[in-house]
């Protein structure tokens, strides 16, 4: 396949939001105080391009073409390499890309912006798996000696490929489900929060089952939730335990929607975080640095959903949950850890 360059190849939407150096954010999500690059009504869809930060960070050289032709890449993404060429200084945040904000008209806070996925389209054939700085799983055993390791990731039709050692054949093949790994709004206050650890905002929470079809719902922080997206993976298993999963740009079509707040509690509750959708599950989410807490708080959001929604007593709800839900976890890698329950709508026909 041709790359996806900025402005060439399909673009789904009349709204288009490239990436530029000058727009968007490295490192740091958005928070009250920062100005929208585009501004749109509920409802609106808007075709956005992300790049990862695979391949344009400093201790991958700062230097796409260099970095990515030493695995016999010919094409990189002209705004991977304007950007990692700028004099933006990331210096105190983390390795993400952001996409936006974007200023949804009409949102308050109270409410929730409801964002869908409706398109992921790869913008190259290929991917980056690293394990770096001693995160992970298992910190202090991989990688070892302190190396970075960076795992190139091929692409067969719907599979990904890559070698089982250095150098070697790509006959590894796995499938594809492409997904962004933040999609949030911004937080109350002029300070941006790093773009690693993810919370009541959204931000970093690598849910993989936020793939086309799959709605994230977001409890409004700021007037206009000012709301963003990046981080775009290929591939990802629950848990990214060896830092990250298959890194790679996509052009994402997203869909903005707005849920006033009454609306809202009789859906799904008081939200407190992020809470995803898809045709077959609800997805509440917990989110702590400690392993043991997030899964406690998933409890308690998917207690508080099966209230709202289906009209069930705590005792009857937390006794479904042990008997026909399943818990995920979504990552370990982000300072602040993450879960997922996975409730099937079905059983509420």
């Amino acid at each position: 396949m041709d790359a996806l360059q900025p402005g060439l190849g399909p673009i789904r939407s009349a709204t288009y939001l490239p990436v530029d150096p000058a727009t968007v954010l490295w490192g740091r999500l958005p928070c009250a105080t920062d100005s929208a690059v585009l501004t749109i009504d509920p409802g609106t869809e808007v075709t956005i391009d992300t790049i990862s930060h695979e391949g344009v960070l400093e201790d991958q050289g700062r230097d796409p073409r260099a970095f990515f032709g030493g695995f016999g890449v010919v094409e990189v993404l002209d705004d991977a390499v304007a950007l990692a060429a700028s004099n933006y200084d990331r210096a105190d945040g983390g390795p993400h890309v952001i996409s936006g904000p974007i200023r949804v008209t009409g949102a308050r806070v109270g409410d929730l912006l409801r964002m869908t996925v409706l398109e992921t389209l790869p913008r190259v054939p290929y991917g980056i798996i690293s394990n770096r700085h001693g995160r992970g799983a298992l910190p202090g055993e991989y990688p070892e000696r302190g190396d970075i390791v960076s795992v190139f990731a091929g692409v067969d039709g719907d599979h990904g490929t890559m070698p089982r050692v250095l150098g070697g054949v790509h006959d590894v093949r796995f499938p594809l489900h492409p997904f962004l790994g933040v999609m949030g709004v911004a937080v109350a206050g002029n300070q941006r929060p790093h773009s690693v650890p993810p919370g009541s905002h959204g931000g970093n929470i690598d849910v993989n089952l936020l793939t086309v079809g799959a709605s994230l719902y977001l409890p409004v922080q700021v007037d206009g939730a000012l709301a963003y997206i990046g981080d775009p993976h290929f591939a990802q298993g629950d848990g990214e335990v060896a830092l990250t999963a298959m890194e790679a740009s996509l052009r994402a079509t997203i869909r903005f929607e707005v849920v006033a707040h009454e609306v809202a509690v009789t859906e799904f509750g008081e939200l407190v975080g992020p809470l995803a959708e898809t045709h077959e599950f609800l997805v509440p989410t917990g989110m702590d640095t400690d392993l043991d807490v997030a899964m406690q708080d998933c409890v308690r959001a998917a207690i508080a959903l099966l209230r709202a929604r289906y009209g069930m007593d705590a005792a009857h709800a937390y006794a479904y949950l042990s008997a026909a839900t399943d818990f995920n976890i979504s990552q370990v890698v982000d300072l602040v850890k993450g879960v997922h329950a996975r409730i099937r709508k079905a059983d509420f026909a």
